[in-house]
């Protein structure tokens, strides 16, 4: 689609006319790399559950700490697995498009959308680093690997369907923080500045007569920081509780 709105000979070819290709720019950038999110979840469902999990299940965490290595050294050397594999298909790719459609495109319009090339690496790495010590806190906790994968599919379905039942049991949007998903879209967007905190509506009837209009509107953009955050949090906290020596000899 980039390529397309640069060449002439191939748009005649194929019969289109500029306005009906996709205009590339924040949005189109910001939902290519919420595609590729999916497949980064994927990627981490099979990859991430057995990072962990072995090394406990087998008793081989005292030999690593035994030696000149430090638990933070470990949960990096792990985490690295699964950050260079999963940037490779979300932001990384999607940085060679911007930088690709940067060429085509000319100086000004690097100038003026800077900001997008940008928020393609930061939105990036932060599904990357969530899914990342989501993935190790369970497998550290969780030996099989079947459970430890459950258990990552259930900590995004299940909160969020808690969180639409209260969204419709006192309409409002604010469950949507029990949704890691929803959680991670709304700082994609504030980062591609496309964040806008939509108002909804909801009507009750009597007897067919209007008697109540309840409005209500998304959570502010930093609750869904501060809920991620929390989260990273709690997940470094259970991999500190869970990756130590049996003993430490001075």
């Amino acid at each position: 689609m980039i390529y397309l709105r640069y060449n002439i000979n191939a748009l005649a070819i194929m019969n289109l006319r500029l306005r009906d290709l996709i205009e590339i720019d924040a949005e189109f950038f910001r939902t290519l790399l919420a595609i590729q999110g999916i497949f980064a979840f994927l990627l981490t469902v099979l990859v991430g559950p057995v990072l962990v999990s072995r090394d406990v299940a087998n008793n081989a965490l005292p030999l690593y700490l035994s030696r000149p290595f430090s638990r933070i050294e470990y949960v990096a050397g792990k985490m690295s697995v699964l950050v260079v594999l999963l940037s490779g298909v979300t932001w990384a790719p999607s940085l060679l498009l911007f930088l690709f459609q940067s060429y085509l495109a000319g100086p000004s319009w690097l100038a003026v959308n800077a900001r997008v090339g940008v928020a393609v690496v930061l939105a990036g790495l932060v599904g990357v680093i969530t899914y990342a010590l989501l993935v190790l806190a369970i497998s550290a906790w969780v030996k099989w690997r079947m459970a430890s994968s459950a258990a990552f599919f259930g900590l995004f379905l299940i909160p969020a369907s808690f969180g639409g039942i209260i969204n419709n049991l006192f309409n409002t949007n604010w469950g949507n923080l029990l949704n890691i998903g929803a959680q991670l879209d709304m700082i994609s967007s504030g980062l591609f500045g496309l964040f806008t905190r939509s108002a909804g509506t909801t009507e009750n009837f009597r007897n067919g007569r209007l008697i109540e209009v309840y409005q209500f509107a998304d959570p502010p953009l930093w609750s869904a920081w501060a809920a991620i955050l929390l989260l990273c949090l709690l997940c470094l906290f259970l991999l500190a509780r869970k990756i130590r020596a049996y003993e430490v000899v001075r």
